[in-house]
């Protein structure tokens, strides 16, 4: 067993929140990613990051539009969460996803349970990835149960409602 596959296998036992990162192409068309590689960095002022895999399409159109969103999906939103994770030519549109677009230009996910939308304001190559930070530039957090990611599968917290 190599130790990439450890390391992915470790990581899997990292219970995470799922979101989708979107960006918006010079053209308008909407891009998303499903990703739990994003975190918080500072309060003051506000900013988060997204780490891009240097292979996956979002990585060059952020880099372009030097914006990004991140949109905290619900319990509701697994098939959203399941379309995004799809490779570019499989997004096919068969997933009922709709969005509102902020007036920053970003693309939020309706019904999402959080999303920061983001100006990108640092960018470091780590490997096979960039860590883009990002301040943010319109945020909003509602409520509801959060979709869960654990061992490579979609799930729910203990309690929450279906």
């Amino acid at each position: 067993m190599s130790n990439q596959h450890i390391f992915r296998q470790a990581w899997g036992k990292f219970a995470t929140g799922v979101t989708v990162v979107t960006t918006v192409r010079p053209d308008g068309e909407i891009h998303g990613m499903t990703a739990n590689g994003i975190c918080s960095v500072s309060l003051d002022p506000l900013m988060a990051l997204v780490c891009a895999g240097h292979h996956t399409a979002s990585h060059p159109l952020i880099k372009e539009s030097g914006r990004f969103t991140i949109n905290i999906l619900s319990l509701e939103q697994q098939s959203i969460a399941e379309y995004f994770a799809r490779p570019s030519e499989k997004k096919t549109g068969d997933v009922d996803v709709s969005f509102t677009i902020s007036p920053h230009g970003g693309a939020i996910v309706d019904g999402s349970l959080a999303h920061m939308d983001c100006h990108v304001v640092a960018e470091t190559v780590a490997g096979d990835h960039t860590v883009f930070i990002g301040e943010v530039d319109q945020l909003d957090a509602g409520s509801g149960d959060p979709l869960i990611f654990f061992e490579g599968k979609f799930g729910q917290l203990a309690g929450a409602d279906v």
